[in-house]
This record gives structure tokens, C-alpha cells and sequence, in this order.
């Protein structure tokens, strides 16, 4: 059940930064020039999506689907930091903001490495034997 909630809490959060990096593009097309925000808003969405496909992952593989959520989770909140640094930057012409963006960084680079140990666990020669057993009754 508790799996449930982080895949919801992720998926909720997902969607939000999938809408943000949105809005991001749309500012910078329109609105304030330089990379800034198109650069947020391209993190922004790439992480978003990603973490809706590990949401998938967690819950198609509910044992040990909590690894993948947690990474979704990572991803989700390095991203959000990091785009909101560089956007907040952009926007109010400060480097005092962008100081949160390395932290947003090492969160994603974690979140990325979280995901390859996610997929080490849950993907495993033990998990490929079960469901070996399971297709062939």
C-alpha cells in the first residue's frame, strides 16, 4: 500500500514538472531571451516523463518496484532544483538563486544512478528466474 502512495505522490509530482517546464518553454520563447529557461524547461520535462515511466516500473514490479519510485522521486526533486535555480536566475538576473542549481545537479546525477541500481535489484538473475517460473504454468 505504501508503494501505492510514493508511485501517486510521484506521479502527481510528474505531472507539475512536465506543466512547469512548460510554462518555462512558453516564457522563453515569449518573454525573457537567452538559454536559461529553455534550458529548465528542457530538464524539466525529460525528467518528468522519466519519472513517469518509473512509476510504471514500480508498479509493474511491486516487490521491489520501491527502488524505481524512490529514483522517480530523486530525478523529480533534482530537477526541480536545478530548473528552478537556472529559471529564477534568468528571470530575476541574479546568480544568488543559481546556487541551488548544484544541488539540484547531484540530486539528478543520484537519481540517474538510483536507477541503474533500481534496475540491477528489481531486474535481477532472481527476479528473471520467478518470472520464468511464472509463464511457464
Amino acid at each position: 500500500m505504501a508503494l501505492r502512495k510514493w508511485v501517486r505522490a510521484a506521479g502527481v509530482l510528474s505531472g507539475l514538472a512536465g506543466a512547469g517546464g512548460i510554462i518555462l518553454a512558453a516564457l522563453s520563447a515569449h518573454r525573457v531571451s537567452g538559454a536559461g529557461l529553455h534550458n529548465a524547461a528542457h530538464l524539466m520535462l525529460i525528467h518528468a516523463a522519466a519519472s513517469v515511466a518509473l512509476c510504471g516500473l514500480a508498479l509493474a514490479l511491486p516487490r521491489r518496484g520501491m527502488w524505481f519510485a524512490g529514483a522517480a522521486c530523486v530525478l523529480l526533486a533534482g530537477s526541480l532544483l536545478f530548473g528552478s535555480g537556472i529559471a529564477l536566475g534568468a528571470v530575476l538576473n541574479t546568480e544568488l538563486v543559481q546556487m541551488v542549481a548544484p544541488l539540484g545537479g547531484i540530486l539528478l546525477i543520484g537519481g540517474w544512478i538510483l536507477v541503474a541500481v533500481a534496475a540491477a535489484i528489481a531486474l535481477g538473475p532472481s527476479q528473471e528466474a520467478a518470472l520464468h517460473q511464472k509463464f511457464e504454468k
